[in-house]
């Protein structure tokens, strides 16, 4: 068995762990270890070694809080100017922006931690309109350019911290430096994968993912196939080391939302079932031996937690033991009893 590693340790291997499902991306991280919980990665929030922000594709992930400042720099901006045409239709300008920060500076200089709720209303009440949707996208902006940032959850309620103030020693790199570090952690830790998956999962232009690559080749081995070419490490890691055939992943975990071809562990036919009318929301996975076989959902009972797993087809009596491990994997990181009941294949 590899030793264990800590939630940190996850995050930085991967580089970026995609978190805008909160309490899914708690469990990401942890099944990548070998016994951490629920409180063990919240812990690793509440101590500042992993942040949760907005660094790639307009979407929230957990990154090493020693990383955010760099990763921000790097991948931010073309996401922001990307959303500069929709930001404009809801009114936001340099002028609301601005004003934003100074109210959002003095009352998280009052109290250093707040929930998202409470900011919101400090900006209603100093004359900065929230409605709609223009809440979320200052609070995005904001984060982005490198002002706020994610803190540790008020039981469900989301916290927001100012960033210099809460992980002053997130560090710079030049250019050249982030992207070979963001190529490096994304093909060792992703490989084999494509240029184009580097492309998708970063939203660098072609160029840059290039250049990060070529940067990063010391530390990596080329595949060839008949569609072109992969990278990955040119070492073994413990990390990569599995430890289970058996896996309940939530919806959004790095397996599939890491690639842009996702074929590896998916079949095309099911496609459709993981995210539904392509509306982005990808839902929890069955997958045994890297492959995606069903899905499941969980309810949350006076006594534990119930799953119920649909698989895709019918599955052996040893395969659906495996599933029942990687429950009571899931029990362990919950601290609390699971059960587990099986739907009709295909339904």
């Amino acid at each position: 068995m590899p030793r264990s590693v800590s939630a940190a340790e996850i995050v930085s291997h991967l580089g970026a762990v995609q978190a805008q499902d909160y309490p899914g991306a708690l469990w990401s991280i942890a099944l990548r270890t070998t016994d951490a919980t629920r409180a063990d990665v919240e812990r690793a929030v509440a101590e500042r070694a992993i942040v949760r922000t907005w660094p790639m594709r307009g979407t929230l992930h957990f990154v090493p809080a020693a990383d955010a400042q760099w990763m921000l720099e790097l991948l931010a901006p073309r996401i922001m100017k990307g959303m500069a045409g929709r930001q404009r239709q809801m009114g936001l300008d340099d002028d609301v922006f601005r004003r934003s920060r100074r109210l959002i500076t003095r009352v998280l200089t009052q109290r250093t931690v707040l929930s998202r709720s409470a900011l919101l209303g400090a900006l209603d009440k100093g004359g900065v309109s929230t409605t709609g949707q223009r809440g979320i996208h200052i609070l995005r902006h904001l984060a982005m350019e490198r002002m706020l940032c994610f803190g540790p959850h008020e039981e469900k309620q989301p916290t927001f911290v100012l960033f210099d103030d809460w992980i002053p020693g997130s560090r710079r790199l030049d250019r050249d430096d982030a992207l070979r570090t963001v190529a490096e952690r994304f093909f060792t830790s992703h490989g084999p994968a494509s240029v184009r998956d580097f492309v998708w999962w970063t939203g660098l232009t072609l160029a840059d993912a290039k250049r990060g690559l070529l940067l990063a080749r010391p530390l990596l081995e080329r595949m060839a196939t008949t569609d072109g070419e992969l990278w990955m490490s040119n070492q073994l890691s413990a990390i990569e080391t599995p430890t289970s055939r058996a896996h309940l992943l939530p919806g959004f975990d790095e397996l599939l939302l890491g690639y842009k071809d996702r074929s590896a562990t998916l079949a095309p036919e099911y496609t459709d079932r993981i995210c539904p009318g392509g509306n982005g929301v990808f839902q929890a996975t069955l997958v045994l031996d890297g492959r995606v076989r069903g899905l499941w959902r969980r309810s949350m009972r006076a006594k534990g937690v119930q799953i119920e797993a649909s698989p895709f087809v019918a599955l052996k009596a040893s395969e659906k033991k495996a599933f029942v491990g990687a429950a009571e994997r899931y029990a362990r990181f919950l601290g609390v009893p699971v059960t587990v009941s099986w739907a009709a294949a295909g339904n």
